[in-house]
């Protein structure tokens, strides 16, 4: 993969990552669904482009992936970023380096902070940014949210900034609107992005500003 090189593929991400050899990319930086049902309930009033234009089916984080799609992350991935880490802790190693966000919700039924399981060896780390409805950390840039669990742009550039460098070539086996990608783009890492969903596909080819490449 040259640098300045980001690639959007629709399909189911199992097969599309079996076509790729051992440790093809630096960094995979995903959120898969949890299993818990969000996007059907509590979450779906996020997405607003999701919720008017009805993308896709909304049942699809009523179970979390099998193991198999976490052998293919690992496999073709050095090291891995996976945000949600608690639901999958049966097919994750032992890690001391967990990610924890702050989503500072203040009083909420949604959930104070979320996990992300690393491979890495270092120390939990901690980064606090506001994610509560209509209120975000950098109101003057207010982001769109158009996926029902759409993580804020700021907090994958942190994720990219302290575990992974210019150059470094990164996969998002679950992309939803791109925000990976779009942070990689920023900050100069050549991406792939993978959803089964056209629309979002859609969604992140306007935010990478180019053409879909199978």
């Amino acid at each position: 993969m040259e640098r300045n090189d980001y690639q959007l593929i629709l399909g189911n991400c199992l097969e599309v990552m079996r076509e790729y050899p051992d440790n093809a990319f630096d960094l995979c930086l995903t959120d898969p669904p949890y299993g818990i049902g969000e996007a059907a309930g509590k979450n779906k009033s996020r997405g607003k482009l999701a919720v008017s234009k009805d993308f896709g089916n909304l049942s699809w984080d009523d179970a979390i992936p099998s193991r198999e799609y976490f052998d293919e992350i690992r496999r073709i991935s050095k090291n891995q970023i996976i945000f949600g880490g608690n639901y999958f802790v049966e097919y994750l190693s032992n890690s001391s380096c967990w990610l924890v966000w702050d989503k500072d919700n203040g009083m909420s039924d949604f959930a104070d902070c979320e996990l992300a399981w690393t491979s890495f060896k270092s120390a939990v780390r901690y980064y606090r940014y506001r994610w509560n409805g209509m209120l975000q950390e950098d109101m003057k840039n207010k982001e769109t949210r158009v996926h029902p669990t759409q993580k804020p742009l700021s907090l994958m550039r942190w994720c990219l900034e302290n575990y992974s460098k210019p150059g470094d070539s990164v996969i998002d086996p679950f992309m939803g609107s791109g925000t990976t990608l779009r942070a990689c783009k920023d900050m100069g890492r050549p991406s792939v992005g993978i959803d089964i969903t056209p629309e979002y596909i859609e969604i992140a080819k306007q935010r990478l500003g180019q053409e879909v490449l199978f």
